[in-house]
């Protein structure tokens, strides 16, 4: 890595903790610029609260559309059930299976938390 790249890093990341701070001092001293901070943080997180929960239905929608194709393709197979081609496909979709079901529920708990968060 070059050490230029890793100054401009570093004078970068200081300039970002410096402003953060004169903004953070800033909010906390005017009450009226207080509360438009804090009503443009409800609104983000109303927003994207929404925006996961489309992701998460969109996502579910996904997975039993995979599922319902997958259910179709092995009733209409020919190769018997204990064949190493069936069972090599069948990790292979029970893995991508449990791959989506760990996003909906990674999803599902992120909208939960900020559901959480927005009461409070």
């Amino acid at each position: 890595m070059n050490t230029d790249t890793i100054f401009q890093l570093i004078q970068q990341s200081f300039r970002v903790g410096v402003g953060l701070t004169a903004s953070v001092l800033e909010t906390l001293q005017d009450p009226a610029k207080r509360n438009q901070t804090l009503w443009e943080l409800q609104q983000e997180i109303t927003q994207k609260t929404e925006e996961w929960a489309r992701k998460g239905e969109i996502t579910e929608q996904e997975a039993r559309e995979f599922l319902d194709q997958w259910l179709k393709e092995q009733s209409s197979s020919k190769t018997p059930p204990g064949s190493p081609s069936s069972t090599h496909t069948k990790a292979n979709v029970d893995q991508e299976i449990q791959q989506l079901t760990e996003k909906i529920i990674t999803l599902r708990q992120e909208l939960e938390y900020l559901r959480e968060k927005k009461k409070s």
